[in-house]
């Protein structure tokens, strides 16, 4: 059970999440429970995590001390990524309130719309990548690109800065802070993961050490890695004497991840919960009839889907999906995984379908789909799981952090990582 403390709105009331990977505990928990009224659970899902409610918290955030006209978003990606799909949610909402909004991002192909502008230079974000293994040190370098960067907020002159993702190898995070702090500029910061106060871990997972300092870091390797070098400690100051000092408002999207800030070096500053924000335009119940047709999945056979970008990454479990169907394999039950990382060896009854782009497209899938599971390792929101809800489809899983606190009985279960087990059952009910 949850400590209801930690509790946060959602679309329904009771905890049943269980401890990541106890998939047998989850299933005896919710044999009883699980529910699939789609039209019931898009009714309420849609409600709760639209990007109009995300941008009428964000605009309330914006709005404190007085209406802000001119917004500068900031991220890697604009359109390409969770993160650059709710940047440019937030563009084109604050575009139609009559504000003028502009999104600069490092990362992804040229978009040519008003006011969103590609700084990042992609010579010198790979020479940036480089550097990192090299050095030990991410986030120090891009000089040319933080300079157009810098150079466009000084044109664009924003009333206040919206600051998402700045890891990946794009920009010099001290100078475009030391300039930001430099013209009293309001900023709000929206914090997806942890990246901002460990030392280089946008998951630390288990580890706490950024609460002593970081060094002898146990995901040196990880990304973004050092091929030889530890430089976490010197990172972790940066960020103390950038951040310490500097009055700005963190967002995080759910509680979870709000608590962990709190653990930190910014535990003083102000931290308000604002979900990510779905487009429920695209995002709900529709036909799927022919997609499973095409996939050969006999109308009476259930669907179990696993949604993401990576999805054979470690991160993201994939590899439990895999164990699920070969558990199954003698059951009425067919898995589609939707997602990159290549599959050598599928099972009979797996669908590998690749990446999908369009979002219309993995809108049928979730609507297909008799249940979504999610098999990460963390997760400090999880806009898959609040995809296939708004699409009227119950989600299963691992806990893995934010997830379970969020996503409710009888619509989402959640068991102890590694628990197929228990998931099996729960897909048997």
């Amino acid at each position: 059970m949850m400590n209801r403390k930690s509790r946060e709105t959602s679309i329904e009331t009771q905890d049943v999440f269980v401890r990541y990977a106890d998939i047998d505990n989850l299933a005896q928990i919710t044999k009883s429970k699980i529910c699939r009224d789609s039209k019931n659970i898009a009714e309420k899902a849609q409600k709760e995590y639209s990007k109009e409610t995300m941008t009428k918290q964000y605009m309330e955030t914006y709005d404190r001390g007085g209406r802000k006209e001119r917004i500068l978003l900031i991220d890697v990606n604009c359109k390409g990524s969770s993160t650059g799909k709710i940047v440019y949610d937030l563009y084109t909402n604050l575009r139609a309130d009559g504000r003028t909004a502009a999104i600069c991002y490092g990362r992804g192909k040229k978009i040519e719309e008003e006011n969103i502008y590609k700084f990042g230079l992609d010579w010198e974000t790979n020479i940036h990548a480089g550097l990192s293994r090299i050095t030990g040190f991410n986030g120090y370098f891009s000089y040319f690109s933080t300079h157009r960067l810098i150079s466009y907020i000084e044109q664009f002159k924003p009333d206040l800065i919206h600051i998402h993702e700045l890891h990946a190898y794009f920009v010099n995070i001290k100078p475009l802070i030391e300039y930001i702090k430099s013209k009293n500029i309001p900023v709000v910061w929206t914090f997806h993961c942890e990246y901002m106060y460990t030392g280089k871990c946008g998951h630390a997972y288990e580890c706490r050490n950024y609460q002593n300092g970081c060094g002898n870091c146990p995901a040196i390797k990880d990304y973004p890695k050092s091929l030889w070098f530890d430089k976490t400690w010197q990172m972790l100051e940066m960020k103390k004497n950038l951040l310490g000092d500097w009055n700005f408002t963190i967002i995080t999207p759910s509680q979870w991840l709000a608590d962990r800030v709190k653990t930190s070096f910014l535990k003083d500053k102000e931290i308000r919960v604002i979900h990510n924000g779905i487009d429920t335009n695209v995002f709900h119940p529709v036909d799927a009839n022919e997609l499973r047709r095409m996939l050969k999945i006999p109308d009476d056979s259930k669907v179990v889907l696993a949604v993401a970008p990576d999805i054979m990454s470690e991160s993201k479990g994939g590899k439990w999906v895999l164990k699920l169907a070969e558990k199954m394999k003698n059951e009425n039950v067919f898995f589609v995984l939707v997602g990159g990382g290549g599959i050598i060896s599928i099972p009979s009854n797996v669908r590998y379908v690749g990446k999908v782009k369009n979002t219309n497209l993995v809108a049928k899938y979730y609507s297909m789909a008799d249940f979504f599971v999610l098999f990460s390792k963390r997760e400090t929101y999880s806009m898959t799981c609040a995809e296939a809800l708004c699409c009227g489809t119950p989600v299963v899983g691992f806990k893995c952090g934010a997830p379970e606190t969020i996503f409710k009985e009888p619509y989402a279960k959640f068991v102890k990582y590694g628990d197929v087990d228990s998931i099996v059952k729960l897909i048997n009910i």
